[in-house]
C-alpha cells in the first residue's frame, strides 16, 4: 500500500529537465550545476568548449551534448528538443539558484501540474564586488522555466529571450548572476554585442543619424544614474551608467560606418 501510494504521488510530480548551455566556462559551471541537482534531468549542450568545462559537466550529469554554435536562439531551441521533459528550466553557466529559488521552484514540482506555462524570476548581478540593486539592473525579470511546447527562443541578437505562448507566472527568489568578472571582459562582451545588434539594426531597416550619437548617449547616462538611481550602487553604479551610455554609442557608430563604408565602396567603384 506504501509503494503504491509513494508511486502515485511519484508520478503526479512535476518533471524539470534543468539544461545549461556553455563554451569555455570551467570556472562557473560546476557549481551552476551544483544548484540544479535536485532537477529529474541535467543537459549540458556545449559549444566544443577547449578548456574543461565539458569534463567538469559530465562529473553532474551524462547529458552532455557537443553542437556547433550557430546563434543563442538556435542554440536554446536546438537544446530545447533534447530535453526528455516538457518543463524545461534553463540557466546560463555563470548563474546560480538562491535557496530560496530553488524551494519555490521544488515546491512547484512537487504540486503536480501548475496552472501558468511559464515563469519568470528575478535576476541579480555581482559585479564589481558587490550585489546590484538599481541601475535597471535589478530586478532583471528572466523567464526560465517554461513548458517547451508552448515556447520558442526568439528576438534579435543578441537579445533572443523564450517566448511564451500561455500565461507567465513570477516566482520568489532570485536568480544569481556572477556576471562580467572584470572591465575588460566587460569591454570585450560590449564589443560582441554592439556587433550583433548594429547588425540586428541593419536587418529591420533601422536608420541612424549623427545627431543620435551626440544626444543618445548622454540621456542614457543620466537615466542609468539618477532616473535608475544608478548612484546607489556605488562606484560599480557609475561603471554601469557609462557603459549603458557607449553601448548605445557604439551600436550607432558601428552601424553608421557600416552604411557609410556601403557608400564609400559604390563612391571608389564609380557606381
Amino acid at each position: 500500500m506504501y509503494n503504491l501510494a509513494y508511486a502515485v504521488q511519484h508520478a503526479l510530480l512535476m518533471k524539470i529537465s534543468a539544461r545549461i548551455n556553455t563554451f569555455n566556462e570551467e570556472d562557473n559551471i560546476g557549481a551552476a550545476l551544483e544548484s540544479v541537482a535536485w532537477a529529474d534531468e541535467i543537459l549540458v549542450v556545449d559549444s566544443f568548449s577547449t578548456d574543461n568545462t565539458a569534463a567538469i559537466a559530465r562529473r553532474y550529469t551524462d547529458r552532455v551534448i557537443q553542437h556547433e554554435f550557430a546563434s543563442h536562439g538556435a542554440q536554446h531551441n536546438y537544446a530545447d528538443t533534447l530535453c526528455s521533459y516538457d518543463w524545461v528550466l534553463v540557466l546560463d553557466a555563470d548563474e546560480r539558484l538562491t535557496p530560496e529559488l530553488a524551494a519555490a521552484l521544488q515546491r512547484l514540482r512537487e504540486g503536480g501540474e501548475p496552472a501558468a506555462d511559464g515563469y519568470r524570476m528575478a535576476r541579480r548581478a555581482w559585479y564589481l564586488g558587490r550585489w546590484i540593486r538599481h541601475s535597471g539592473w535589478y530586478p532583471d525579470w528572466q523567464t526560465r522555466l517554461y513548458r517547451r511546447a508552448v515556447t520558442r527562443w526568439d528576438g534579435e541578437p543578441p537579445h533572443e529571450a523564450p517566448k511564451v505562448k500561455g500565461t507567465v507566472a513570477t516566482l520568489p527568489g532570485d536568480m544569481l548572476h556572477y556576471t562580467r568578472r572584470n572591465l575588460h571582459e566587460h569591454a570585450a562582451i560590449m564589443n560582441y554585442y554592439t556587433d550583433l545588434a548594429s547588425a540586428a539594426r541593419r536587418r529591420q531597416g533601422r536608420r541612424v543619424s549623427p545627431w543620435q550619437l551626440v544626444l543618445t548617449p548622454p540621456w542614457i547616462f543620466f537615466r542609468s544614474l539618477v532616473l535608475k538611481q544608478g548612484f546607489r550602487d556605488g562606484w560599480p553604479g557609475l561603471v554601469i551608467a557609462y557603459f549603458a551610455a557607449h553601448y548605445v554609442l557604439l551600436k550607432q557608430a558601428k552601424q553608421l560606418e557600416a552604411e557609410r563604408n556601403g557608400g564609400n565602396k559604390a563612391n571608389q567603384t564609380g557606381v
